[in-house]
C-alpha cells in the first residue's frame, strides 16, 4: 500500500498559538511543504494565508503536491458570505481543496436551512473552480445521532443539485482538531464517528482527520474506507513510527 497518497500534511496552528512571530511561523510551514514535496503526499494542508508561499514553493520544485486550506476555521460560525470571500481568496491564491467548517452549531440549533444554504453554496464554488470541497462536521461536538444526520445532510443537498461525477469531489470530513473536549476525550477522528460516516456519506468520500498518530491506525481507516487522512505526524505514520503530535 502507498499510504502516501492517502497522507494530507497538515499544519494549522497559528504562530500565536507557537509561540512564534510570522517569519517563525513562516519558516516552520515551508519545512512542512519541503517534506511533503519530498515524501510524495497527497497534500499540504496549511492556513489560508501560507497558500501562495506553498504554491510557489511546489511550482519551483517542479511538484505535483496539491494544496489545501481551511474556510471558516476552526469554529465554523461565520456567515455564510463571508464563507465564500474566504474560499474565492484561497482559490485565486492557489489552493487544491477547499475544507469548509460546518455551522455544526446551527445544526444543533436547528436551523437546518442555514446549514443547507452554506453546503450547496460552498460546494457550488468549489465544484464551478475545479476544487475538491470538504466539509468538517467536528464529530467530537456531535453525538452519533447527529454525525448520522449532519452527514447525510451535506451528502443530500449534494446529490441532489450536482452531477454525478461531482460526487468524487466531496469529502465528508470528521474534524478540525481544535475542538475543545471536556476529560480528555477525542477531539478527532474514532473508529466508531468513521465508520458513522461512512455508512450515511455514500456516494460522497470521507476524510479522517485528527487522532491518526501510527501507520496501522492510517492502514485501519484506510481499511474501513476512508480515501484521506490528515495528520500532522504524516511523515513519522508514512515511516511506520508513532507520533505524539494531537493532530
Amino acid at each position: 500500500m502507498n499510504i502516501n497518497k492517502y497522507l494530507d500534511s497538515t499544519y494549522l496552528k497559528t504562530a500565536n498559538q507557537v509561540g512564534l512571530d510570522e517569519e517563525g511561523n513562516a519558516k516552520v510551514v515551508k519545512g512542512f511543504v519541503q517534506e511533503a514535496i519530498d515524501e510524495h503526499f497527497q497534500l499540504i494542508m496549511i492556513r489560508p494565508n501560507m497558500v501562495s508561499l506553498a504554491r510557489q514553493m511546489i511550482t519551483d520544485a517542479g511538484s505535483d503536491l496539491e494544496i489545501g486550506t481551511v474556510v471558516d476555521f476552526p469554529e465554523g460560525k461565520s456567515t455564510i458570505d463571508d464563507k465564500l470571500v474566504e474560499a474565492k481568496k484561497a482559490i485565486h491564491d492557489g489552493a487544491d481543496d477547499l475544507d469548509f467548517v460546518c455551522n455544526y452549531e446551527a445544526f444543533k440549533k436547528g436551523d437546518i436551512d442555514l446549514v443547507k444554504e452554506e453546503i450547496l453554496k460552498g460546494t457550488q464554488i468549489g465544484i464551478e473552480n475545479n476544487k475538491v470541497v470538504k466539509w468538517i462536521i467536528e464529530v467530537a461536538a456531535l453525538n452519533d445521532k447527529q454525525i448520522i444526520q449532519l452527514t447525510s445532510l451535506i451528502k443530500n443537498v449534494v446529490i441532489s443539485n450536482f452531477k454525478e461525477e461531482s460526487f468524487a469531489s466531496v469529502f465528508v470530513k470528521s474534524s478540525t482538531g481544535f475542538y475543545k473536549t471536556e476529560n480528555n476525550l477525542p477531539n478527532g477522528a474514532t473508529i466508531p464517528s468513521i465508520i458513522l460516516m461512512l455508512e450515511n456519506a455514500t456516494p460522497l468520500l470521507v476524510k479522517a482527520a485528527g487522532g491518526v498518530r501510527t501507520y496501522e491506525e492510517a492502514v485501519e481507516m484506510i481499511n474501513l474506507g476512508v480515501k484521506r487522512i490528515g495528520t500532522s505526524g504524516a511523515k513519522a505514520i508514512a515511516n511506520g513510527e508513532n507520533t505524539n503530535i494531537g493532530y
